[in-house]
């Protein structure tokens, strides 16, 4: 194959269309969601990929769990939520999980789902947005500061296994 034949494989037009997420959507977007986000790939979140992650997001905030799909097809979600503070007149939103089928990505679709969800967040009066990512995912990372993220802040997430530490406490 020619370079530019192979650069126009790749790059292949979608019909690309951005709605709110439905019932019958979770399943799909759980599927896809198990391929991106794998225990193996992003070790050390504090929040799990699972289904009652997915149905949680769903049932308290169906307005902010979105889909991408091109012919028929889920290719990318974006699931937040909004959170209100006791005390302060500022409304927060939170980007919890974007993702996009792989052979999709780099063809705008993170953009137009994240554009759609900022959207919503605006016409819900939120005045902050937050996202978070891990440290080393350098392409989230620079995806985030393109859609004008500023400001990181580190956070650091120790963990401890009580099945081990409950073994060495046995064997004293």
């Amino acid at each position: 194959m020619e370079k530019d034949d192979v650069a126009n494989h790749k790059k292949k037009r979608i019909n690309l269309t951005i709605r709110e997420m439905e019932i019958d959507d979770i399943a799909k977007v759980f599927h896809l969601g198990e391929k991106l986000f794998t225990a193996r790939k992003v070790p050390n979140l504090y929040r799990t990929w699972d289904e009652y992650e997915v149905v949680s997001l769903f049932q308290s905030d169906p307005e902010f769990c979105l889909v991408a799909y091109s012919d028929d097809t889920i290719i990318g979600f974006a699931l937040g939520s909004t959170i209100s503070k006791t005390g302060s007149a500022w409304k927060y939103g939170h980007l919890y999980w974007l993702g996009v089928e792989p052979e999709y990505q780099r063809q705008g679709v993170a953009k137009k789902l994240f554009k759609s969800f900022m959207d919503l967040m605006l016409e819900n009066g939120v005045r902050m947005l937050q996202v978070d990512t891990e440290a080393d995912n350098l392409a989230a990372l620079y995806f985030f500061r393109k859609m004008g993220f500023g400001n990181p802040q580190q956070h650091i997430y120790l963990s401890l296994n009580i099945s081990d530490l409950r073994r060495q406490i046995k064997e004293k």
